[in-house]
């Protein structure tokens, strides 16, 4: 039995565990799931029959050519080379000529050039995490004594440099750095990350009297909001075509009318899973919760748990709870609501299940909707997204896209009205 599309599955073969203290990390406590692990740390790493019954079945869960792993933690470094060099092994040995991916999300601070080799060799995608400048990266990211890690980090992303190795950086959008879009923003230029991913951090703490707490890490909403026009404002004037904005990129496809490539957007969700190091899956990373356990690898197949019923009524609540608020908004088409794990506020008329982030995607999505129909209407018309540079100077509005009326011809020269056009 195979599943006809592909789907995600994030692996934690260390699960929590990690070598740092960040402050606004929901995973360390993840530990509290499995009490009889934390006497002995070596009770976390994912056993041998684990991980080879997890990579058997996630390559022969479809007939893709390719099959993709994502390796994550926690920090999965605390393993060793060997154990990741045992990984690619089994993949190898089960692979029956597809093309295996691999990707891996580390803090840099373990790296080495044995594990630089080890990646350059099997061609392994690196996504660095990574906030900003020293001192807004240090706000939070510290090791277990309260030191600061922005050194560790950066030698560890000279060492991906130095071996060529390919890399994404993931910045966490805290309530400090939020503060500060073009310093993150150019510093990540700087350092050589040409694919940017920027992720909000909401924590919510506790809920009294209808109104939902969050820690005072958290991104204020229409902050957040601000934090990505303003880096999109350099971008769509300069850098379109040479960086990559992951929320930039998922956003063109909505505007191009396709399924969004991020779980985060898409009308319904549930096929992005979270392997624990025992085996244990779950519904989702962000809800890695006894609740949505769907069993273990061991015990049931990988296409059972993500085709059984609890699986699918978890993908389909994100779009059968969403608030009526929600499903009149003109920016629904993009955002559908974003992640269910933010959706914890009220709307404006006292319905229940808004997104704590609303107010600022509102804001973004509303703010580049120009840009964005004219990157799509280049796109269907064969031509380069990165025209959008040039149609902005040209319009003599540098940091304000010209509004086009829903009745104003076209921009894309197809003669049709604009509502008729690459609007539609």
């Amino acid at each position: 039995m195979s599943y006809p599309a592909p789907f995600h599955v994030m692996a934690k073969p260390i699960g929590p565990i990690c070598n740092i203290d960040c402050k606004y990390c929901f995973y360390l406590e993840k530990e509290n799931l499995y009490p009889e692990n934390q006497l002995e740390k070596n009770n976390w790493v994912m056993p041998d029959d684990v991980l080879e019954e997890y990579i058997k079945q996630k390559i022969e869960s479809t007939d893709l050519e390719e099959e993709s792993f994502t390796w994550q933690g926690g920090e999965p470094t605390l393993l060793d080379v060997e154990y990741f060099k045992k990984a690619v092994n089994l993949q190898r040995k089960y692979a029956n000529g597809k093309k295996i991916n691999n990707s891996f999300q580390t803090n840099g601070i373990l790296l080495d050039n044995e594990w630089c080799k080890f990646f350059k060799d099997n061609s392994f995608l690196i996504g660095l995490s990574i906030d900003g400048p020293r001192e807004l990266h240090d706000r939070y990211r510290v090791d277990k004594g309260g030191r600061p890690t922005f050194d560790r980090v950066m030698h560890g992303l000279s060492l991906l440099k130095k071996h060529n190795i390919d890399f994404n950086t993931l910045t966490v959008v805290q309530k400090d750095n939020s503060y500060y879009p073009i310093e993150v923003y150019n510093f990540l230029k700087e350092i050589g990350s040409g694919y940017m991913q920027f992720i909000p951090i909401v924590e919510r703490v506790t809920r009294v009297n209808d109104n939902s707490i969050v820690s005072q890490s958290s991104v204020e909403s229409e902050q957040f909001g601000n934090f990505l026009i303003e880096i999109f404002k350099q971008w769509v004037l300069k850098d379109v075509g040479k960086y990559f904005v992951q929320i930039f990129d998922v956003s063109l496809e909505a505007w191009l009318g396709l399924q969004a490539s991020l779980c985060l957007f898409n009308e319904t969700c549930g096929k992005a899973m979270a392997i624990e190091h025992n085996g244990d899956l779950y519904s989702c990373d962000h809800f890695v919760f006894l609740e949505n356990k769907l069993g273990n690898i061991m015990e049931n197949p990988l296409i059972k748990m993500l085709e059984s019923e609890q699986q699918n009524k978890f993908g389909n609540d994100k779009k059968n709870t969403l608030p009526v608020y929600c499903k009149n908004c003109e920016v629904k088409f993009v955002c559908n609501g974003e992640c269910p794990k933010n959706r914890f506020i009220n709307t404006p008329d006292g319905e229940f299940g808004l997104n704590y982030l609303c107010a600022g995607y509102k804001k973004f999505f509303n703010y580049i909707d120009p840009c964005m129909n004219f990157m799509a209407g280049e796109l269907k018309a064969n031509r380069p997204p990165a025209n959008v540079m040039r149609w902005i100077k040209e319009n003599e509005r540098k940091m304000q896209p010209v509004k086009i009326r829903r009745n104003d011809p076209c921009f894309c020269g197809s003669g049709k009205k604009y509502k008729n056009c690459c609007r539609g």
